[in-house]
């Protein structure tokens, strides 16, 4: 059985190799060591969304049940709606992450979409799948308030 992990950004941050590397901002930016750390991190994060996505749909399976009582029905129906939301905000979790290693492939990983700018060591580590900038995240994001979004 594959091993659980909570869907949190610490449980990714973490490597789970052998090694110890991190990457820093003292070495040359994107060099492919860093490429490699970013491309595993995101690899593992996919397979544990993946993996999580798999037994909830056998906990699913196994679980539904009639119950005759409208409370516990409901009950069920309710849990049910909650965990098909929390899927289908990992399968757009797991499509950033594919956008994300896609980039790595292309060569512009790390790099802001809007401005071309270097995105930095730290933001990707804390978010690895970040396409812009912190800069132009914020941009982007009072943009959003002032449309009304």
């Amino acid at each position: 059985m594959a091993q659980q992990f909570p869907v949190q950004w610490v449980s990714h941050m973490e490597a789970k190799s052998e090694t110890t590397y991190r990457p820093s901002e003292n070495e040359s930016y994107m060099n492919a060591r860093q490429r490699q750390y970013f491309r595993d991190k995101l690899m593992r994060w996919r397979e544990d969304l993946i993996a999580e996505s798999r037994e909830t749909v056998a906990k699913m399976i196994q679980g539904s049940r009639w119950y005759p009582d409208p409370t516990d029905r409901a009950a069920q129906e309710t849990e049910t709606s909650l965990e098909l939301r929390t899927r289908d905000r990992h399968r757009k979790l797991i499509e950033k992450i594919e956008d994300a290693l896609n980039r790595i492939d292309e060569g512009t990983y790390g790099y802001c979409a809007v401005t071309g700018e270097p995105i930095g060591v730290k933001r990707l580590d804390a978010r690895p799948i970040a396409s812009l900038s912190l800069e132009a995240q914020q941009a982007h994001e009072a943009a959003e308030r002032r449309r009304g979004k």
